[in-house]
């Protein structure tokens, strides 16, 4: 049980595996009030920055859940880093259907809600293990503007432009699901850049360290095709953001 080799080569070099800058993520900590003592499940952790930049910040403890043996492995680095070790926890197994063992007072999925088959089995999961009052976060994309046709859909990353709401239709399913929206920080043009830009260089890296490798191919075809992708369509198009929800 692991995440494809591909994606571990394209993000290997992120702290953060998704269009967020440190500084978004700060923003994200004090909006949504995080006191010392809080719990949080983060659930498709990644790298585990959100869980120890604010456990160091904040005093908040917790658990952080993911397939991906690499970025586990920096998650306890990173908590050893910042001196958070003996708050935070980081466990190998698959999100989807994973249940805190106690309540917590936040529940985050942030930009993989393919493990609830959607934000609304996202919602669904994660409000399991979320105490009475407690938020959740969901980081979901959204368009910002319709694209005007498959090409444009699919050079923003997407299979269909059924597969995202636009902003307002993505908070008012919020409500439809049963939640109210309290808090949100969206990405922006620069945060964007420093997630999906900082990956050419670290395939084009791991591409010179690697030539023979029989992901070579494959991920030099990407590296040709995926700047102009990115700059022509999606960083146009796709928006993205972090929602901070309360159970109505």
């Amino acid at each position: 049980m692991d995440l494809p080799r591909s994606f571990v080569i394209r993000e290997r070099d992120h702290r953060i595996h998704n269009p967020f800058t440190a500084a978004k993520l700060a923003t994200l900590g004090a909006a949504i009030r995080l006191r010392p003592g809080q719990k949080v499940l983060d659930l498709a952790c990644g790298s585990g920055e959100m869980l120890c930049t604010w456990s160091r910040e904040h005093g908040v403890g917790g658990t952080g859940v993911d397939i991906s043996t690499v970025f586990l492995a920096a998650a306890r680095a990173r908590a050893v880093e910042l001196g958070v070790s003996g708050r935070v926890e980081f466990t190998h197994a698959d999100a989807a259907g994973f249940v805190a063992a106690e309540p917590v007072d936040v529940a985050a999925c942030i930009g993989a809600t393919w493990i609830g088959g959607g934000v609304e089995g996202t919602l669904e999961l994660l409000g399991r293990s979320l105490r009475p009052g407690g938020i959740v976060l969901v980081g979901e994309p959204f368009w910002r503007r319709q694209p005007p046709d498959r090409v444009a859909v699919e050079g923003s990353g997407a299979q269909t432009r059924e597969q995202f709401e636009d902003l307002p239709g993505l908070v008012a399913s919020f409500g439809r699901f049963g939640w109210d929206l309290v808090e949100m920080v969206l990405a922006d043009g620069d945060s964007w850049d420093r997630y999906v830009a900082a990956q050419w260089l670290t395939v084009r890296t791991w591409l010179a360290e690697n030539p023979d490798d029989e992901l070579a191919g494959a991920m030099r075809v990407e590296l040709d095709t995926a700047p102009l992708n990115y700059v022509r369509y999606q960083r146009r198009y796709l928006g993205w953001g972090v929602f901070a929800l309360m159970r109505r």
